[in-house]
């Protein structure tokens, strides 16, 4: 079995997923536009996608056990290339919406059977070298998914960031069909736990509208933020009493009984999240407080996945002959000295240093999630190992949702906390203040532009600060993590 072509084929499909996690972000309002919908129902869309996918990702444990890993991985691509089409197809928006909830749902076991098959399929010598491909791919798609939505969406149309999924993913197909033939697991018969998922789109889908919703409506001054976090609360608490007491749960949480598994997954879950917080604030910051175009932005945190390219090939190959606690380590310690160099940034930073920054960034990356996954799944056997690859990437997507939802959150409330500190200081009776504004009258402004402009660069310092805390909140927190990663115990495989 040519194995390079089955980790190639694999990856290539965890990375199309992946891709149209970020590829439709900048479409949203070509795409609004063209179905006649507001630009803040467009991003709707992103919502019908995400909600679905965290949905489906724990439940491939069951789905793999009842129809076989290969078998269902298939066809979830195959049904992914299906919706993806549909959705370039469709004439309105209602259904717009109905065929990316469609796609996000038969998505979901694309990511988790991508890495249980490769664990599965490939030897132990040879596993770290496949998973390193797979986080390969996993790099790329965020860094190239902005891109190429709008270059698309500019050059050709908005249909085409859907249609380009159906090439590849044929290809996919016709190569696992041909390669993977007699590999399935075996398959057995499971009722279905009905009340589980009842419970489990209860609670995964109030709290992706949770934080969907909550900046827009102000979080908890809102009546129906309210509503969706009891929702979430008691759904999650009668979902996991149920799920521990059924007799075919449609999520193992017995998964956690693992130490490895447990401590593994909270330290991918906050680890990775917390990354990805400042992977969407930074860039945020550049665009709304420095005047950066989303091209320059780009440029300037492209390093994040360049560096993860180059280097988690080369992680995967030593991968076997060391603690994978201390690729861990090397990744959080890059993180909390790249978050640490941030606190000090400033509103004149030149843009070589914000390059730099995410050089480091991405250079870390490349040492955390392979090392981890492989540590987490190695004590569990092949037929767990489905389960628990979804239900450990369902918590990481949680992990980012929480992460993207809260980190501008907590942006803007540290700016205002700052602009109130920085106006109290900027009154008739300062020196300074009179001297800047007389600067500004005497180069040609209007008295009220003089104004505008000082609100203008207290506005900018105010963000410049709360960016500096938030950078030190993600220090913090990958500390924390390390602490955790170093809980996991490590035994070196042998064959």
């Amino acid at each position: 079995m040519p194995l390079a072509l089955v980790a190639i084929a694999i990856s290539v499909a965890n990375f199309m997923q992946t891709l149209d996690l970020t590829i439709a972000n900048v479409a949203v309002p070509a795409i609004s536009g063209d179905l006649g919908v507001a630009p803040h129902q467009g991003t709707w869309m992103l919502t019908s996608f995400a909600t679905p996918l965290a949905i489906t990702l724990p439940l491939t444990g069951w789905l793999a056990q009842r129809f076989g890993q290969v078998r269902l991985f298939r066809v979830s691509v195959g049904l992914f290339v299906l919706t993806s089409v549909l959705c370039g197809l469709a004439p309105n928006f209602e259904l717009l919406l109905l065929f990316r909830a469609l796609q996000g749902a038969v998505s979901g076991p694309v990511t988790a059977l991508s890495q249980a098959l490769l664990v599965a399929v490939f030897p132990t010598a040879r596993r770290h070298v496949a998973l390193a491909v797979w986080q390969t791919t996993t790099f790329i798609a965020p860094v190239l998914g902005p891109i190429a939505g709008g270059w698309i969406t500019d050059n050709i149309s908005w249909p085409w960031i859907f249609y380009v999924n159906a090439p590849t993913g044929i290809a996919v197909v016709m190569v696992l069909t041909r390669c993977l033939r007699g590999h399935d697991n075996p398959t057995r018969k499971l009722p279905v736990d009905l009340i589980g998922l009842l419970l489990l789109a209860l609670s995964f889908g109030s709290l992706q509208l949770f934080l969907d919703q909550g900046q827009d409506l102000d979080w908890f001054n809102a009546t129906p933020i309210r509503i969706l976090a009891i929702c979430c609360m008691l759904g999650f608490v009668a979902f996991v009493l149920w799920e521990l007491t059924d007799k075919h749960p449609i999520v193992d949480l017995r998964l956690f009984a693992d130490r490895n598994f447990t401590a593994g997954t909270i330290a991918v879950t906050v680890g990775f999240g917390v990354y990805y917080g400042a992977l969407v604030l930074v860039p945020l910051w550049l665009q709304t407080e420095l005047g950066y175009t989303a091209t320059w932005a780009g440029i300037a945190t492209a390093p994040l996945g360049i560096a993860g390219i180059v280097i988690a090939p080369l992680v995967g190959r030593y991968q076997q002959r060391v603690d994978p606690r201390w690729f861990a380590t090397v990744a959080l310690l890059g993180w909390a000295i790249a978050s640490f160099a941030r606190m000090g940034f400033n509103s004149d930073v030149p843009i070589e240093t914000v390059a730099l920054n995410s050089l480091l960034m991405g250079s870390a990356t490349a040492f955390f999630i392979t090392p981890l996954v492989s540590l987490s799944l190695a004590a569990l056997p092949r037929e767990r190992l489905p389960a628990a690859s979804g239900l450990q990437n369902s918590l990481r997507r949680i992990g980012t949702s929480v992460a993207t939802s809260l980190a501008p959150t907590f942006f803007e409330r540290r700016a205002r906390v700052h602009n109130t500190y920085l106006v109290d200081r900027i009154t008739h009776f300062n020196p300074e203040t009179s001297v800047w504004i007389d600067r500004l009258e005497q180069s040609g402004m209007p008295p009220q532009g003089a104004l505008a402009s000082v609100a203008r660069s207290i506005d900018v310092q105010a963000h410049m600060l709360a960016l500096n805390d938030f950078s030190f909140v993600c220090m913090l927190l990958f500390g924390a993590t390390l602490v955790l990663v170093w809980t996991t115990r490590y035994q070196r495989a042998q064959g």
